[in-house]
């Protein structure tokens, strides 16, 4: 089952990374779902972007010593 993982994952065969993709066995690939970290591939592709929301964290030149 191919998979898109949520959470880094490592071990001697492999080195993931959030966002990566790879092929498990079926059984292995339910356990990664199951313990949250990774989800099916093809549900990957229609879930909807995350997107950050919020203010940037910008310094204020009163706080920035090098501005005029």
């Amino acid at each position: 089952m191919l998979l898109k993982m949520i959470a880094g994952l490592s071990g001697p065969e492999f080195s993931l990374a959030p966002g990566d993709e790879r092929e498990f066995e079926d059984t292995e690939a339910e356990r990664l779902i199951d313990a949250g970290f990774a989800v099916k591939a093809e549900e990957a592709s229609a879930a909807p972007a995350k997107t950050k929301k919020g203010k940037a964290n910008v310094v204020p030149a009163s706080g920035n010593s090098g501005a005029e």
